[in-house]
């Protein structure tokens, strides 16, 4: 048991007065920055990561690594109570969260939210402390047809296991693949969709569409339903946590099963925002109350929060063991590694104990001081649904107008946010989904970009995602996924009905 002397030890290293104070600051940092729509974690960081050039190492990979668990914290606020995902991995949180904000049980949806995410971090740092050295060499498989396939798996799942029409989601998610595409070729550097507009040259920032298409096509919606804030006069206090927490115990599968979808897609990686849709639809399809989901669900809050604390803690582990970054706020924490002349990979775990042990430490308390920190402030929160929507609106407007606006410094941008507002009104009008057009805009590049290098690599044979075991299962299910809806059509027709076994006892009209 070297790994729970070496986690002693790192418990050690971080309890000074000091790294608790960092502590504290980088989970209120972060719970703003998760609070504001447009900013995100990884910008958080970035701008932020200057001021830890004084610190020493650990200290200051506390500090910022706290500002990501604040983040992933905050994101859920605005999610469940103004359905304006904070961040992109707390989009499928509004699915749920905020229709149970709207019953008046915010304290119950937040509190659900926070609980949650502290458990998927809390299974995601176990996994870190004990499962390092094989999860490493599994991760050192994935090349871009692995990379591709567990992209497809997740668009796949959506289409198999989404909600409504899978021809409307279909539709969305190419929409969303058609945005995807505007700007820079990544391989061959050729501009592709501008039509002959500058500002098209970087593409649609994912940011700027959401905070548009949740955020404006939210206000347009409750505009047009007469000014009324749904859900203004939600109280709570402490008994409601207590309450939560005493109906959370029955989630423990669907909890379990979000937190191995979000330390499987933080690992390989895929990302937060991926594995909270994942965790959402397989939620939806293995639970008995799948056909409330939408409408106000703790398990459809359990599920999405679960696995993207996972993801996101997750993703720690290929960055501190590889060097490969498992998400974008973990690619800014290896530049801040690089910058204090730390070298990410296997030699840091035998050359930095301290740093690593400290790190890994930092991330069980730091969880654990974050949850302590978002739920002693959970009625500040809940409070906020009691402001008069004629006043709440026009803040959440200027507030999404600078979180777009501070993305690329570009007035355009706001106009941009506007289009997507006006998009999202709508799609909602029509009763299309947005998640779907979301994850395809967010994911719809890197796998453009994994494909292409696979196809490369193979010279065009399409058989290279057949080539291992590995990348043959992930795209076997991912097939399997896509089919799903047409399997259990077939299914229902050729398995026979089930016969009435009190028809003949019951008495003929």
């Amino acid at each position: 048991m070297d790994e729970v002397s070496a986690l002693f030890h790192g418990f050690a290293v971080i309890l000074t007065p000091m790294n608790l104070l960092l502590m504290v600051v980088g989970i209120v940092l972060g719970v703003l920055i998760g609070v504001l729509p447009g900013l995100g974690g990884a910008n958080g960081v970035a701008i932020l990561l200057p001021l830890t050039f004084t610190m020493s190492p650990t200290s200051a990979i506390i500090m910022l690594t706290c500002i990501y668990w604040g983040a992933l914290f905050g994101g859920a606020i605005t999610s469940i109570l103004f359905n304006i995902p904070g961040e992109p991995w707390s989009v499928a949180t509004t699915f749920d969260g905020y229709p149970l904000a709207q019953k008046g049980e915010a304290g119950a949806s937040l509190t659900s939210a926070f609980t949650s995410s502290f458990v998927g971090a809390f299974l995601a740092v176990i996994m870190i402390t004990f499962m390092a050295p094989l999860v490493a060499k599994f991760a050192l498989r994935f090349g871009p047809p692995e990379f591709f396939a567990v992209y497809l798996l997740t668009f796949c799942s959506f289409v198999g296991m989404g909600k409504g029409s899978p021809f409307k989601v279909l539709g969305s998610m190419a929409l969303g693949f058609a945005l995807a595409s505007v700007g820079m070729d990544t391989v061959t550097g050729q501009l592709r969709l501008t039509f002959g507009f500058e500002e098209f040259m970087r593409g649609f920032d994912f940011l700027i569409a959401v905070i548009g298409l949740f955020g404006i096509g939210e206000i347009l919606l409750s505009m047009e339903e007469g000014l009324a804030f749904k859900g203004k006069s939600a109280k709570i206090d402490p008994k409601v946590v207590l309450q939560t927490w005493k109906r959370l115990p029955a989630y423990w599968a669907t909890s379990l099963r979000s937190a191995v979808v979000g330390m499987w897609m933080g690992v390989t990686p895929g990302g937060a925002t991926p594995a909270s849709f994942m965790a959402y639809g397989l939620a939806k399809k293995m639970s008995k109350s799948g056909k409330n989901f939408g409408k106000g669900e703790i398990e459809g809050i359990v599920a999405p929060e679960t696995a993207a604390h996972a993801a996101g803690t997750a993703a720690m582990l290929p960055m501190l063991a590889l060097g490969i970054p498992g998400s974008p706020t973990a690619a800014v924490l290896l530049g801040g590694l690089l910058i204090w002349g730390l070298q990410p990979g296997p030699l840091l775990f035998v050359e930095q104990k301290d740093f690593v042990w400290g790190l890994i430490a930092s991330m069980y308390l730091g969880n654990l001081v974050g949850l302590a920190i978002v739920l002693t402030t959970v009625p500040v929160f809940a409070s906020i649904l009691r402001i008069p929507f004629s006043i709440i609106a026009p803040v959440i407007i200027v507030i999404c107008a600078i979180g777009a606006y501070t993305v690329h410094n570009a007035m355009f941008d706001i106009w941009l946010m506007i289009v997507f507002g006006v998009i999202g009104y709508l799609f909602k009008k029509l009763d299309y989904p947005l998640a779907p057009m979301v994850l395809a805009l967010v994911l719809g590049d890197k796998a453009e970009d994994s494909f292409r290098q696979a196809m490369l690599v193979s010279q065009g044979d399409v058989s290279i995602m057949f080539s291992n075991p590995l990348v043959g299962t992930i795209t076997g299910l991912a097939l399997l996924m896509l089919f799903w809806p047409l399997i259990s059509k077939l299914i229902a027709l050729v398995k026979p009905p089930k016969k009435d076994e009190f028809a003949d006892e019951r008495p003929v009209d």
